[in-house]
């Protein structure tokens, strides 16, 4: 398989249009432009299978270049790529032996950020096939946790509602479960974690976001076990913070904005 290393511009971006009034979508996409990330595309393009497995099994925050399987990209993987990169840069995980404290986290914002969209697009995008693919998963899931119908329309309406809040409860969670489950050495050890998450209103979703592979990879990456003195202090400031995504915003993507390369207009806050 030969492999392109192209950027961001070089591929054509999927359902751009559904995330054009979300303002932090520019802003995500700028922070790419702005250093260069490249993907790595197979010439000729290469099955989803294939390609999921090599960047579930070999995918490291260290080198970065998510492979694709064509030049084809989906606006919502520009959004999750681009959290990844950013939480790699400012919780150091592109070093030798990176933290797994660190690593979670970085996935915890990337994926509670998908429900932010879900939100955000619902009442304004509603063709958006981003929708048409995470809705259907989500409900999927909540009904095998004993979530009926109605209660899923209530817990999507709430999201759709307050996405900001919505992105931190869900971020806290995420985090606050995989923490804890991947020093767990037992199946009765990881199911009491479960048992204590229960009350929370997305523990119906919480397997959705497929928490196995998270545990997994961290455990195989031979990254550090220990206690993340940044990573916890980013999530307690996250907590602490009005509006999360307003402080990451600021801290995060648009960090050395005044270098970025080529269009970056957008509205650039999270509300926008």
């Amino acid at each position: 398989m030969k492999i392109r290393h192209l950027t961001l511009d070089e591929l054509t971006i999927d359902d751009e249009r559904a995330l054009r009034h979300v303002g932090l979508y520019a802003a995500l996409k700028a922070a790419l432009r702005r250093d260069g990330y490249r993907f790595l595309v197979p010439e000729g393009g290469a099955s989803w299978d294939r390609v999921v497995f090599l960047n579930l099994t070999f995918w490291s925050p260290s080198e970065g270049g998510d492979l694709l399987t064509g030049d084809h990209l989906p606006a919502d993987v520009v959004t999750h790529v681009a959290w990844h990169h950013l939480a790699a840069r400012a919780l150091g995980l592109d070093g030798p032996k990176p933290s797994v404290e660190g690593a979670l986290l970085a996935e915890a914002i990337a994926s509670a950020f998908d429900l932010y969209l879900v939100g955000r697009l619902l009442g304004r995008s509603p063709d958006s096939e981003f929708l048409e693919t995470q809705v259907p998963a989500m409900a999927e899931a909540a009904e095998a946790a004993g979530l009926g119908e109605e209660g899923f329309e209530a817990l999507l309406s709430e999201v759709a509602q307050d996405p900001d809040r919505a992105f931190e409860d869900l971020r806290a969670l995420l985090f606050d479960a995989a923490k804890a489950l991947v020093r767990c050495t037992s199946i009765e050890g990881a199911a009491a974690v479960l048992d204590g998450l229960s009350g929370h209103r997305f523990a119906p979703i919480l397997h959705h976001y497929e928490l196995s592979t998270w545990i997994l990879h961290a455990r195989a990456g031979g990254g550090s076990m220990d206690a993340d003195p940044v990573a916890r202090e980013v999530d307690a400031a996250l907590r602490a913070a009005p509006v999360a995504l307003d402080w990451l915003e600021e801290r995060w993507v648009r960090a050395g904005e005044g270098t970025a390369v080529g269009d970056t207009t957008g509205t650039s806050t999270s509300a926008g």
